[in-house]
């Protein structure tokens, strides 16, 4: 017995000094530990609460006091990009190399992937089980914002969030830890991820062409966790929640009694208090937050928090009352209704007033909360209906974004509260894109008249959308269109033109010009494949112009993409060919849930179609974006040409892979 003694000490001392080297390597290297956990987490946890999970997920990957975890093999060590450096080195592009940092950024890794994975049997309105645990660090009345970045940083952004999290992972892996993809696909498998192949794949695709740049957008205070700025959450109201804080500390005392209470009020017939009580502060309608009628030509900001409370009962403490309590404690008889990815939790404080008046024999009151929701309570002024509440999330919303909000919705059109900095309104057919629009009535208090809904099923004879244009103090001269999808919030509607010849990419704009216009009117339709999903803005992209065959006149390609508010987009390849209406239908060719395509991280597309021609003759016809110097056809037939477009006889059900290569390297395929 004696003899094995030494070796005990031995294993112990070990696992100490392991313990004492992860512990070092995370102190030293933590800062890049939680700016990598911070891009891995779900965008959805709004970015005070990811600032505070990406430090608690770091300080948690050590083991806990007393435990034997070992250092496992940390297989991406040795598949480092660049040229070799020394065990102890590090450098820009490539992670610290000793194994104790690797087993501290595999235990990151895991813990952070774990944010978005639920069990099967997980409620899906829930968020992930690892999201729900206490954590620290807390912190109370401030709310806490990587600096905020460019036009640029917030693209790629939003292109996190349109992808999971083995995805993000990867693309953090190889652009922050400097791994070449063999690496990260060990890693992933590492941190039991289903398909790693598979999200390094579609890590790839992301940041494209430009990785450089993305790299230094990940790199940048957008995305740094450890330098932060603050603002406050409740500057105004910080002693109430200190009476609060008492009354809750009071509340705890007499826990006991009250259980004893409620249990004797329940057999004996008595009233059990409502949780809501708790919440008393965040529900008293005295305590909502209310913005200056001009706070919006004064601020930065140009949002929701900058609306003003409007309408003729926003003093009705019973309506906004009833309303708030509604919301934090909805009963039965109440409809409740959420756009995708929206949370119907109650509001974690006193949250904007917006609006409050009587529309369409309803008195409804809308809501702007710290968790970027808006809020409608709708209550019917006579019969026996039932309340209803609406959720919809309103992320990073701005001049066009954040311009309506539906207060009013009947089987034949809505009423919209506009933003305090519209100026002008009218209404538009998009199937008539000769005709100019119609002045549009407003209220003193904002609410429009009633606009006629798109068809939701049946013929597509008409798309009402409005055309708004902001305040000069806003912006001169800026029209933009939005339209409803039957969500809470408008989507507002763009077009990107067609390649120039030697001309940098376009950039999405107003869909106000007669060339935008003409393309929306045979697109219109489309839209209707997109409604209730919570979609944000539709952009048209023209990426492609293809002479056809046989002598014939041009055809145009679109790519229709979606951004949806929580993130993730969809898209929709369609076909314009030559017609003798304006407003023809085009032919949808290609249809892609979930993708960065058409994006500023998915600049390259390349999709085909049969086509018959007036002769009768079938082809092929493919067409890819500006950067495509040569797309190949295989399978059925066999041809290839040079440049973005690509014609071939074909029969009409001919099985055809198409592919294409890129300037600046690489291949594509086309999209389906």
């Amino acid at each position: 017995m004696p003899i094995h003694q030494p070796q005990q000490r031995t294993d112990a001392q070990s696992d100490r000094t392991g313990v004492r080297q992860a512990e070092a390597a995370l102190v030293e290297h933590y800062p890049r530990l939680v700016r990598l956990a911070y891009v891995v987490l779900p965008p959805g946890l709004g970015r005070h609460r990811r600032v505070l999970t990406a430090h608690a997920v770091v300080q948690r990957a050590l083991p806990a006091a007393g435990s034997k975890a070992s250092s496992p093999r940390v297989p991406a060590q040795s598949r480092r990009t660049g040229p070799s450096a020394s065990t102890e080195g590090t450098s820009a592009d490539r992670g610290p190399a000793h194994p104790a940092y690797g087993w501290v950024r595999l235990r990151v890794l895991r813990a952070a992937l774990a944010h978005e994975r639920r069990p099967r049997w997980w409620p899906g309105r829930l968020p992930a089980p690892a999201a729900l645990r206490p954590a620290l660090p807390v912190v109370w009345g401030l709310r806490l914002f990587p600096r905020a970045g460019g036009v640029d940083e917030l693209a790629l952004d939003r292109a996190l969030s349109a992808v999971d999290g083995p995805v993000r992972a990867a693309f953090a892996l190889h652009l922050l830890e400097g791994l070449d993809e063999s690496g990260v696909r060990e890693l992933l498998a590492e941190a039991a991820v289903a398909d790693p192949a598979g999200a390094v794949r579609r890590a790839a695709r992301l940041g494209r062409p430009d990785r450089a740049g993305a790299q230094a957008m990940l790199r940048s205070g957008e995305f740094d966790p450890c330098t932060v700025q603050t603002r406050p959450s409740d500057l105004l109201r910080r002693r109430h929640r200190v009476r609060a804080a008492a009354v809750a500390a009071a509340l705890c005392v007499v826990a006991g009694g009250l259980t004893v209470a409620v249990e004797q009020g329940a057999r004996g017939g008595g009233e059990e208090r409502s949780p809501a009580g708790v919440f008393a502060p965040v529900l008293d309608p005295a305590e909502l937050m209310r913005t200056a009628a001009e706070r919006w030509a004064d601020t930065s900001r140009v949002d929701f928090t900058a609306w003003p409370a409007r309408g003729g009962r926003t003093d009705d403490d019973a309506l906004l009352g009833r309303a708030l309590r509604a919301w934090a404690e909805p009963p039965e008889s109440v409809r409740v209704s959420t756009t995708p990815g929206t949370a119907a939790a109650p509001p974690a404080e006193p949250p904007r007033l917006l609006f409050a008046d009587e529309v369409d024999g309803a008195a409804v009151v809308l809501f702007h909360d710290s968790a970027d929701r808006v809020v409608r309570y709708a209550e019917p002024l006579s019969g026996a209906g039932g309340a209803a509440l609406d959720f919809a999330r309103t992320d990073d919303a701005d001049v066009t974004t954040g311009a309506a909000v539906v207060v009013s919705r009947t089987a034949d059109g809505a009423r919209f509260l506009l933003a305090p900095w519209i100026a002008e309104s009218t209404t538009r057919d998009l199937l008539a894109p000769d005709t100019p629009g119609r002045p549009l009535e407003v209220g003193p208090d904002g609410v429009t008249a009633e606009v006629p809904r798109p068809a939701a099923g049946g013929a597509c004879g008409t798309w009402p959308v409005l055309q708004l244009r902001s305040s000069e103090q806003i912006v001169e001269k800026h029209a933009f269109l939005v339209t409803d999808l039957g969500d809470l919030a408008p989507v507002h509607l763009t077009y990107t033109p067609k390649p120039g010849r030697g001309a940098p990419a376009r950039q999405p704009r107003e869909a106000t010009s007669t060339e935008a216009l003409l393309a929306w009117a045979r697109t219109a339709c489309s839209l209707r494949t997109l409604a209730g999903s919570g979609v944000r803005s539709v952009n048209n992209w023209a990426f492609a112009e293809q002479k056809l065959p046989e002598g014939g006149a041009s055809a145009d390609w679109l790519c229709t993409r979606a951004d949806t508010w929580r993130g993730p987009g969809r898209v929709l390849v369609q076909f314009l060919s030559p017609a003798a209406s304006p407003t023809e239908p085009a032919s949808v060719v290609a249809d892609r849930d979930d993708t960065a395509l058409c994006s500023r991280f998915g600049q390259h597309v390349l999709a085909g179609t049969h086509w018959k021609a007036p002769s009768g003759r079938w082809y092929v016809l493919a067409a890819g974006s500006r950067a495509v110097t040569r797309i190949q056809a295989s399978g059925a037939v066999r041809d290839a040409a040079g440049g973005p477009t690509f014609a071939v006889r074909a029969p009409r059900d001919a099985d055809v892979e198409l592919t294409a290569s890129l300037r600046e390297g690489g291949t594509l395929t086309a999209v389906h």
